[in-house]
């Protein structure tokens, strides 16, 4: 390839840019060292921030897997999948173990006609093939994010939220008994200790 140079043009050679007045080769190599390490920095930024992330969830299931331990629930195990589902769906943490806990002590008293329903979802009406189905239906709809049930659940606080998934029409005090067992499995701003 053939570049013609005239006197005191600018003309781009691949990422160098080359100014035949004067020496910017330089300059145009150190604004680009600069460039790479602000992406650098950005990029282990993201990293920690997802380790961070990582850690909490953690914290949050190993709360929840405790609970479950502690009394011999048979959902021992799926702490980081309700965490995850919650987290997706902007619940509470605690708000899925607390209702399975209500519902089924914890998968002991799961439906009887429904299979994987430890959440007592449909009136016990409704089975799923599996526990991660049963957690992730159940996040989705509490969370608003079905079409066919975000009319009940939507932008509702998690009171709402639970006097909509069980009125106290039905259950007088429902919202409030879930809520004791959220508070058990511990606080909603649970954070990841720092070790010395």
């Amino acid at each position: 390839m053939f570049l013609p140079f005239v006197a005191g043009t600018t003309v781009p050679l691949g990422s160098i840019i080359l100014d035949t007045t004067k020496d910017t080769t330089q300059a145009v190599f150190t604004q680009k060292q600069n460039i790479e390490a602000s992406g650098i920095l950005a990029f282990n930024q993201v990293l920690a921030q997802i380790a961070e992330r990582d850690k909490d969830q953690k914290t949050k299931a190993d709360a929840i897997d405790a609970y479950f331990s502690e009394h011999d629930m048979p959902l021992l195990g799926t702490g980081m999948k309700m965490v995850q589902e919650a987290e997706k769906n902007n619940l509470d943490w605690r708000l899925l173990p607390a209702i399975a806990v209500r519902e089924s002590t914890g998968g002991k008293n799961d439906c009887i006609k429904a299979t994987n329903n430890p959440f007592g979802w449909g009136s016990c009406k409704i089975g799923f093939d599996s526990l991660n189905e049963a957690i992730e239906t159940v996040a989705m709809n509490l969370g608003g994010n079905n079409p066919k049930t975000e009319k009940h659940y939507a932008d509702k606080t998690t009171k709402q939220i639970l006097r909509a998934y069980n009125p106290p029409s039905i259950v007088a005090r429902y919202a409030e008994q879930v809520i004791k067992i959220m508070n058990d499995i511990g606080s909603e701003d649970l954070v990841v200790e720092a070790k010395v």
